[in-house]
This record gives C-alpha cells, structure tokens and sequence, in this order.
C-alpha cells in the first residue's frame, strides 16, 4: 500500500513542498528512509516507530520504505516526524488517506508520542498556503504562529490526537489569542532611565528619525549601551508586511516565544564580539540560517565593544550596510536573507578604556591607541552617519530628575518621518555652500558628504522646518568622526 503526506523543507527562510511516500510491502521486517535525509531525519525511525505504539495503534510488521520526494532537495530537522508517522498509518490503513487532502503536516515526535514545536511552522505554513492547502497539522504550541500565515492550524499535543481527528473523532480547540504588540512595546526600556547625556539623547533622536547608523565612543559606564537598548523604543511599529517578513525569520531561528503574534516592534540584536563570521552573517557548516544581521532585520544590530570584532567579521558588515540584504552561497546551497539594519556600536577611546575620563589616567602609549584603532577599517567607519564621545556623566546630573521618556521623543520621531515621506526638505545655497567648505576641509569622501546631507535633512524635519538651513548642516557636521578616527 502506497499513502502520501505533505510536509516543506526549509532553505534559509523559504519553503520547499516535500512530499512524504510510505510504501508498505511483504518481506523481511524493515525501515527505511531515502531522499537525501539528513540524521536528524534518520533518527525519526527510532522516534516514530516509539510514537505509535504510545497512540496505542499498530506497526506494521513488513517492510517500510519513505521516500522524501524530490530526492536532490537535502531534508534537515525533526519537522518530518509527523508526517512520516502519518503516512505510515494512512499506508497501513489506520487513517483514511483521503483525510489527508488538503492537510500539511510538520511537528516533531517524543518518544511517548508527545507532539512538540519545531522552528520555521510559520514558514512551512505559507508553504502549505501557497500549495492551496487549508489546513496544517502541528504541535498546539505552534497553533499561533501557523494562523498568522493564513492557514487552518490543527493544534494536537500527541500523535493519539492527530489520529483521532483525522478519523472525524476529535475537533482541536481554537489556538489562544497571540499576545499583544503593544503590550511588548511596553516593555522596551524607556529613555527616560538615561540621565543626562543631553548630546547623545539628541543623537539618538535624529538616529531614530532618519534610520542613521550611529557609533558611540566614551569611557566604560557613561551610559553607551543604555542609549543603544532604547532606540527600539522610539521607532515606529512595524507594518504588516515588514511584520511578516521579520517573523519568518525569527520563526526559522527559533526565536520566537510560544503564543507570539506578528513581530511589530523592531527587533534589537546584541551579539557578543566573539562571534564569528557564520554567527553575524548567517550560513554555517551545516545548514543554511539566518545571523544575527539578518535576526536584526527592520531593527537595531547592537556592537558593543566595536574593535573587538574580528576584523573579517565586521568587513562582513559592508554588504548588508549596503544592500540590506546578505548572499550566503555554500557548495550544496544557496540562499539570500534580508538584512536591512540599523547598525548602533559603542566603543572605548583605548584600550584601557580611560581615555576621556578625566578621574582615571590613561596609560595607553600612542602607538597602542593608534593600533587599537586600525582594528576599524575607515571604508567600515565611513559607514556611520553619527558619531559622537559619550563623556561621563556628572554627579548632579545623575541625581537630578528623569530626562524626557520614549513615548515623548518617539511622537517627534513620528511626526518627522511623516514630513520626510512627503517630502524631503529642500536645499538651500547657504547649506550647500557651508556642507562644499566642509567637504574640502575635512575632507569628505563621496560617501560621506551624502551621508552629512541626509543627516542634515533629518534635523530639518525634526525642526519642522521646510529648507535644509547652515544651523542643520553644522549639527550634521558636528556629529563627523574626527581626522584621527581616519577622516
């Protein structure tokens, strides 16, 4: 007896319909799986087999045979459980295969026959979409995650209950609401917790407005990774498709907490500096996922201690600053994930760190400093459109009364992206005669002169003002590295 289920593979972050063939047939007793199935697909024989006499339904003792159709795509994960048990019990005729019909399946089994998640049911979701199925069979954890694709979930907690339901036994019960997007918004950190810093408030304001890149540099606990962690909190929430596409990803990494809605607020990524190449960029030996650049997508990719990087890490960085997108191309793949970022990174002036601190003595030499530096290419510091020292903050300063919170700048954030997206301000002769002089004396490269005037275009629309006028330009201007950071 021949049965079939539909199942989808994942490659980055798009789906692959996979069809699932058991074929049960007179002999010795056996078990296979072809179809270029990695170990973790191999392994589903041990946890299938356990799975179905834990429903208490039969295994049949002949010979099996699944095949992963088509054969040349490499099958990854523990998401074909499900649909290989089901295939096993439609082909021994303990399931209708007609109720298969218009059902996809993905979930991986325990070996009590518990149904548990498994990362990328968004994913395979859509891919059941766009195949014209209606329904997708999956652990209920999953439940949410699949209905925000459009498609019918079937939440069961144990392989006895997909049986049941496809038998017309038992209905599952409707997914639980998802969480609400606002609610998390309340639970980004608030500026208002940064006391002082009136300058880096400011920068952190025309960064949320205009979506610069910004590179903090100052002494240890002047308050640079403070700042970085509520940018997030004055963007705007994202729209549905920008949603969409940043959940996928965080449903294919695993990412996403159980129950959670579309991801409206901007993701805030902060890897450590020892990650490496295929951690930042995505790819790997094994398989082909998304990094964290592409994890941060639509949002901020936070690096804190910058010059600790590998350099080939952060040369890494130069596509997706560019392109917004990142190209992983491995011998048996190759896949293109979004990365469109904003790029916030902190830094120390030394390596001992007290460089700009007036309390601490730095005994940094030149010559170590200067080292310390070249870890940062000038193409990569080129790429920052702010950048400014974060000096450390002053006693009646951090006794003083809160600054303003997220919920204030954000409403100006907002209103100056409305005046962008209508237009940007216009030039003036008198800013482009100042933004010339500037470009001369610095001196500007190409990249940075558009840089200073897109930054100074910011700052108009923050001051509601129409023209891009000398003041906007010499704030722009202001927020330059200096000649020693290598311009």
């Amino acid at each position: 007896m021949l049965a079939r289920t539909v199942t989808h593979a994942l490659v980055g972050i798009d789906p692959r319909r996979v069809e699932v063939e058991a074929h049960i047939q007179g002999g010795v007793p056996a078990f296979a799986i072809v179809g270029l199935a990695d170990r973790a697909c191999q392994e589903a024989k041990a946890r299938v087999r356990s799975s179905v006499a834990a429903a208490e339904l039969e295994w049949p003792g002949t010979r099996i045979t699944i095949n992963l159709a088509p054969a040349s795509l490499r099958k990854e994960g523990s998401g074909f459980d499900l649909p290989i048990a089901l295939a096993v019990l439609a082909a021994s005729y303990q399931v209708p295969a007609q109720s298969l019909e218009g059902h996809a399946a993905f979930g991986e089994l325990g070996l009590d026959g518990r149904l548990r998640p498994v990362p990328g049911a968004l994913v395979a979701a859509e891919g059941a979409r766009h195949a014209g199925l209606t329904h997708l069979v999956c652990a209920a954890e999953s439940a949410p995650e699949v209905a925000l694709a459009g498609v019918e979930p079937v939440g069961v907690r144990h392989l006895g209950e997909a049986v049941s339901y496809l038998r017309g036994e038992h209905e599952p019960p409707e997914p639980p609401p998802p969480d609400d997007d606002f609610a998390v918004l309340a639970c980004v950190p608030d500026l208002a917790d940064v006391r002082g810093q009136e300058r880096a408030r400011r920068a952190l304001e025309i960064a949320a407005t205009g979506g610069h890149n910004l590179l903090l540099a100052g002494p240890p606990g002047t308050g640079k990774t403070m700042l970085a962690r509520r940018l997030p909190g004055l963007l705007p929430l994202l729209g549905d498709d920008a949603a969409l596409e940043v959940t996928r990803i965080h449903s294919v990494c695993g990412t996403l907490p159980v129950g959670a809605c579309l991801v409206r607020v901007p993701p805030f990524r902060a890897p450590h500096h020892s990650s490496s190449v295929a951690g930042l960029i995505g790819g790997g030996a094994g398989s082909l996922r998304p990094g964290e650049v592409s994890l941060a997508h639509r949002g901020v990719l936070f690096l804190d201690e910058f010059p600790e990087f590998q350099r080939p890490v952060l040369e890494a960085l130069r596509q997706p600053l560019e392109d917004g997108v990142v190209s992983v191309a491995r011998v048996a793949a190759r896949a293109v994930f979004p990365a469109r970022i904003q790029l916030v990174a902190a830094m120390n002036l030394c390596p001992c760190g007290a460089r700009g601190d007036a309390a601490v003595h730095c005994a940094c030499t030149p010559e170590r400093i200067q080292r310390y530096r070249e870890k940062l290419s000038r193409a990569l510091l080129d790429r920052f459109d702010l950048a400014l020292t974060v000096p450390r903050p002053r006693g009646h300063e951090l006794a003083g009364p809160p600054g303003e919170r997220s919920s204030v700048v954000r409403a100006r954030v907002l209103a100056a992206r409305a005046r962008l997206r209508d237009g940007p301000p216009s030039r003036t002769p008198s800013g482009d005669e100042l933004l010339e002089r500037a470009a001369e004396r610095l001196p500007l490269s190409g990249r940075g002169h558009a840089r200073v005037a897109r930054v100074a275009a910011t700052i108009a629309a923050l001051a509601g003002s129409d023209h891009v006028l000398p003041e906007h330009v010499a704030e722009a201007l202001s927020y330059r590295l200096p000649k020693e950071h290598g311009e």
